[in-house]
This record gives C-alpha cells, structure tokens and sequence, in this order.
C-alpha cells in the first residue's frame, strides 16, 4: 500500500507537471506554431512563414522571435500586452512600413532588430520610448531618408546599423544624442557628398574616428570618403528627400484600404480577414506541428488524469485513518 507521505508527493509532482502542460497550451493556442521556454520567457517564431503575428504569445514574454517570416505588416497595437520585452527579431521579413506607436509600450527593449526587409522610412518618434535600447538594427532595408530627431532619445545605444540602404545625407544633428555609441555602420549608401547637407556627417564622423567604430567605412557615390568631404566639395545646395515625414503619401485611396481604430494606419485588403480571424493556409501549422499540439493536450490529459486519480487516494487513505 502506498502511504500518505508518498501519495503525498506524487500529488505534487503531478500538480507541477500539470502547471508546466497548462504554460506550454498557452503557448501553443496558435496551433503550435510557436515553441517557448517557459524558464526564460522566451518565444520563438521564427521561420514558420507567418503573415501575422501569433496572438496568445505571454505577456511576460521578454525575448520573442519573429525573424525569417512573411510579415509585411501589423496593427499598432500588435506589441502592447508585451511590455516585458527585452529582445525584439523582426529581422527577414517583408515589412515595408511601420505603424507609428507599436514600440510605444516596449519601455523595456534592449534590442531591437528590424534588419533585412522593405522598409523605405520610418514613422517620426518611432523609437522615442525605447530609452534603454542598446541595439538597433536597421541595415538592408530600403530607407531614403531619416526623419529629425528620429535616435534623439536612444542615449543608451551602443550599436546602430544603418549600412546597405539607400540614404543619401541624415538630418543635421542626428547622432549628436548618441553619446554611448560604440558601433555605427554607414557603408553601403549612396551618400551624396555634392550637396551641403552631408557636411554635418562628414564632421561627425571625423570628430569621433577612432572611437566609434564602423564609421570611417562610409563613401561617396564616387568612393570618396565621407570624412574627407570639405566645405568645398559640397558646395550644392541640394534639395534633398524629405526628412521631415516618413510616412509616404499618395494622391488615391484605393477601395481596398481599411484602418486600424482611429489611427491612419493603412491595411492591405489581403490582410482584412485576418482582422475576422481568418488564417491563410501558410499560417496553419503543418502536420508535424499538429502532431506536437496534439501530444501536449494528450499529455496535459494525461496529468489531470493521474492528478484527479493521486487526489482520489489521498482522500480514500484519510478516509479510512
């Protein structure tokens, strides 16, 4: 016969494991999609071809991978309930904007990695709340321009990357807040070294060479260096793409658009039925991934079983003391 203490034991052990199958369902409520760490709070969901962002993901989520998808867009509001985050991978996707506020409630964020997609500007004050962040990744995108003031409250960053896009100058004083930058990559952008406004980079640049790395790398359309523009040659006063607004206009509306709550933020059509909680066919799991969802429940089943039968006995043993 087993006695009380030993049944009392299994009782905990199986509470646990219950607890630890009921944390992994949440995790999974998307169809298992996701996999999760419950012990570090992590969720990853990288490379499952999403074209929406898994809703149920914790809200003590701190680090969360979204890297290597199909994401082009999301709501405002996507990120609001996960105001843990410390680690955000939007990198390798197809966004080609981002709405302005969805990093608003992120005030823990240490990293942010947005590398390797579409985006041609950025939203003004897109990263005002992230005061801690210490790493931005912005290089392989599209961006023409940035807007005034867009790092200014980033004072903790150490590492920016803005190589491999399409920027010809940067405002005057954008990096001036940047006072614990370690890390700045410019290369790899058309930077127009005829026109006036690239004299504020090209003194930056040589005031800090030998202290913030990456930057002496950046050139000229003709391969001269930044750092060695001159008041002469950069005699143009050119005008420049706006770095005022970041968020394209267009003179039509197409019949298509919807927007999210009182926010101008615009949808494409193929994205409206994921608003009805429609899921296209390369959201649903596949049939490994519907093999484990089913396991777990299976084993969550499993637990409440042998839970419901530890209490049983436990109650029978007292009752018959």
């Amino acid at each position: 016969m087993m006695g009380p203490v030993l049944a009392a034991c299994l009782l905990i052990i199986l509470s646990t494991a219950w607890i630890s199958q009921a944390n992994e369902a949440l995790c999974k409520k998307d169809g298992g999609v996701c996999s999760c760490n419950n012990n570090k709070n992590s969720v990853d969901c990288s490379g499952k071809m999403l074209t929406a962002i898994p809703i149920n993901i914790p809200t003590d989520t701190e680090n969360l991978k979204l890297n290597y998808n199909k994401l082009s867009s999301f709501l405002s509001k996507a990120f609001h309930n996960l105001k843990e985050l410390t680690y955000l991978s939007l990198s390798t996707n197809q966004l080609q904007t981002l709405p302005e506020g969805v990093f608003d409630q992120l005030v823990e964020l240490d990293e942010l990695h947005l590398n390797d997609n579409d985006l041609k500007s950025l939203p003004p004050g897109i990263f005002d709340k992230l005061t801690k962040m210490t790493n931005l990744d912005l290089y392989e995108n599209k961006l023409q321009s940035l807007p005034h003031g867009v790092f200014d409250k980033l004072t903790e960053l150490k590492t920016l990357s803005l190589n491999v896009n399409q920027l010809r100058s940067v405002p005057n004083r954008a990096f001036d807040s940047l006072s614990n930058i370690k890390t700045l990559w410019l290369d790899t952008n058309p930077w127009d070294c005829s026109c006036n406004d690239i004299l504020y980079l090209s003194k930056w640049i040589r005031e800090r060479e030998g202290t913030v790395n990456g930057i002496e790398s950046a050139t000229c359309v003709d391969n001269k260096a930044v750092l060695d523009i001159t008041e002469k040659d950069a005699a143009s006063d050119c005008v420049s793409p706006n770095t005022t607004t970041a968020i394209p206009t267009s003179t039509t509306t197409p019949a298509s658009v919807i927007y999210d709550d009182i926010h101008e933020i615009k949808v494409p059509q193929e994205n409206f039925q994921k608003f009805l909680g429609y899921q296209e066919p390369d959201h649903l799991p596949t049939q490994p991934q519907c093999l484990m969802s089913i396991s777990g429940y299976l084993g969550l089943m499993m637990s409440l079983m042998l839970t419901s039968a530890a209490i049983l006995y436990v109650f029978h043993f007292l009752k018959k003391a």
